[in-house]
């Protein structure tokens, strides 16, 4: 581990730059999330959201408590979740555009979700319980999918990708013959769930989504530095004793866990995972230590900035927050290909 610190050191800003970094995220996170509260069609001041998350009375409270802080906090652990399961699967697979959208496992979750909307009333199950329990379980047959066909294949990091991107179409064309097949109000409501909403988000919802963020991301924080040596390539991080097909598996294992339950509360959002690690590796180097919570505020940020310009774009309306994501991250996705062409 000498060699790889001293690498590290040499290469990438001084870690109190870093930390400074990290400080400054947190701010701009606690500052969107106040506007994210005081947003909506009962416009709040930022002193009647503090002011309403102290006392919590009145309307105020209401709206704070009830409605609007539930779907902001979700904002930021969907976000935070999808950025460091971006980060983890560009970093094992050794792919800057792989993430749970682009290698099929969000794909699963949603052909879950739909498959318990359009057949999920003879399974006698609860919505509340059944479609995020569906789309979880879809998410880990894809999730797993991708490790059996990988290794399968030889367990390189190519042999994933390409089983990701078999998948991504497979459950795509799946979800398209239950979108043929389904009652026309089957049909809007999937259509509706995979556009990605935030609107529907409860406490309890919100609980399990941290929970499911704190145990995810914390694992896979334990591996920082092996990530960090694997990020230079199989044969350094072998050749520091790191078993590389285990910490492969485990990683993607982990990545399921955080995107399935994501998608399974607020339905497919792109973009996220593939951007937010990205704008997390420009700021702050490669060093995992830093990077996987830097690519979790990356996320939250972006998601959370989202959701407050759908609120500006349509005063009262209710924008599939994964439109808004779309329209943000298409323009950063095309930037990060024209830097990668120019050689930036």
């Amino acid at each position: 581990m000498n060699t790889l610190s001293l690498a590290m050191t040499a290469r990438w800003p001084h870690a109190l730059t870093r930390a400074g970094v990290l400080l400054l995220g947190l701010i701009l996170l606690g500052g969107s999330l106040l506007l994210d509260i005081a947003s909506g069609p009962a416009q709040l001041s930022i002193t009647q959201v503090l002011h309403s998350l102290l006392q919590g009375e009145g309307g105020d409270g209401v709206i704070v408590w009830q409605i609007r802080l539930p779907v902001a906090l979700m904002a930021l652990a969907v976000g935070a979740a999808l950025g460091v399961s971006g980060l983890i699967m560009q970093t094992v697979l050794h792919n800057p555009l792989a993430c749970s959208y682009t290698l099929g496992i969000s794909a699963g979750a949603g052909f879950g979700a739909a498959l318990f909307i359009v057949a999920g009333s003879s399974l006698g199950l609860a919505e509340a319980w059944g479609l995020p329990l569906c789309a979880l379980g879809f998410a880990f047959v894809a999730g797993a999918a991708v490790l059996l066909i990988g290794r399968r294949r030889g367990g390189n990091a190519e042999s994933y990708v390409l089983a990701g991107i078999a998948l991504l179409f497979l459950f795509q064309a799946l979800l398209s013959l239950l979108q043929y097949l389904a009652a026309p109000d089957a049909l809007a409501q999937i259509v509706f769930w995979l556009f990605g909403s935030l609107y529907k988000s409860g406490w309890h919802a919100v609980g399990l989504m941290w929970l499911t963020l704190l145990l995810g991301g914390g694992l896979l924080a334990r591996d920082a530095w092996r990530f960090t040596a694997l990020g230079l390539s199989d044969e350094r991080a072998a050749s520091l004793g790191i078993a590389v097909a285990r910490l492969r598996w485990r990683a993607l294992a982990l990545v399921s866990l955080l995107t399935g339950v994501a998608v399974a509360f607020v339905g497919t959002i792109g973009f996220v995972g593939l951007i937010a690690p990205h704008m997390a590796r420009m700021l702050l180097g490669e060093d995992h230590r830093y990077l996987i919570p830097g690519a979790a505020l990356s996320g939250a940020l972006l998601l959370s900035l989202a959701s407050l310009l759908g609120k500006w774009l349509s005063p009262g309306g209710l924008i599939p927050i994964g439109i808004v994501t779309a329209l943000i991250g298409l323009p950063f996705f095309l930037l990060l290909i024209l830097r990668g062409k120019d050689g930036q």
